[in-house]
């Protein structure tokens, strides 16, 4: 059930964006729109691992670097029935992780020093086992893909304003743009794109903490090490690219009652309260 509503949700992101690529050019901008997509969506899958660890400041461990660390995701990744990552760490004092790459046998788990500081060990087993669910479940690509979407979509209606301001709406009798669907496509294509975008997000994790509960055999824990690391985060922001926040297991950015309200996350709450039900 899931997977399809995630496929139908990246396929809504694809439609969006030929619908923005057809305001700007008309039908001929639809299949620019199109062929672009799949160039990104193509993009994405080979680079996204790479721009997200590079994104984020992430260093390879090797097991004589941090040998407990690499003991605990070999151990987790077994019982999982998954090849055992690539490990990384950040060098950031607030706890946090997430993972990457384009399939179970291309894929990294990276934490920061702040995780590895303030959690005891049930309660990184929970982190881990979490990051380890979004590979077995395929998340991490998906994620990274809707990313690039999404992003390329805000791009369109950037130019989509300038199509505006340059006349690029006069050409509907010859096939063009309509000045009012370019304006239509610049003030919604972006609200929706960050909308479907937070919808594949926020099912995912939701999932991620019934499979990452499953692999360490101790929801609780998870239920912990969540609740301390969104405190931690809520206190210290992480200065991280905005674009990469929905990969982490908690939101690293600040924000109030409106900013949650459009969190690439679900509500912490009721993260926990599920897990604290299995």
């Amino acid at each position: 059930m899931n997977t399809a509503k995630t496929f139908m949700l990246m396929a809504a992101l694809t439609a969006l964006f030929m619908v923005a690529g057809q305001a700007m050019g008309g039908q001929q901008g639809m299949i620019i729109a199109l062929v672009l997509a799949f160039g990104l969506n193509f993009f994405a899958y080979w680079n996204s691992d790479k721009m997200a660890l590079a994104m984020n400041r992430a260093r390879e461990v090797s097991p004589a670097e941090a040998n407990d660390l690499h003991a605990l995701v070999a151990g987790l990744a077994a019982r999982a029935g998954l090849p055992k990552p690539k490990v990384y760490v950040i060098d950031e004092s607030t706890p946090n992780a997430f993972a990457t790459g384009r399939n179970p046998e291309h894929a990294a788990v990276a934490v920061t020093t702040g995780l590895l500081r303030v959690l005891d060990r049930h309660e990184l087993e929970g982190v881990i086992a979490h990051e380890l669910a979004h590979i077995k479940n395929r998340d991490i690509l998906i994620g990274s893909i809707s990313a690039v979407m999404a992003g390329a979509i805000s791009y369109l209606a950037t130019m989509a304003q300038w199509a505006m301001l340059f006349g690029g709406g006069r050409r509907d009798e010859e096939g063009g743009g309509n000045p009012l669907v370019l304006l239509a496509t610049m003030l919604v294509a972006p609200l929706a794109a960050t909308l479907i975008q937070m919808a594949i997000s926020r099912s995912r994790e939701y999932m991620a903490d019934a499979t990452g509960a499953g692999i360490c055999g101790h929801p609780k824990s998870l239920a912990s090490a969540l609740n301390k690391l969104a405190n931690y985060n809520a206190q210290r922001p992480m200065k991280v690219n905005p674009a990469s926040a929905q990969m982490y297991i908690v939101n690293p950015l600040s924000g109030g009652a409106i900013a949650n309200l459009f969190s690439t996350h679900p509500p912490m709450e009721e993260r926990i309260r599920r897990l604290l039900s299995i």
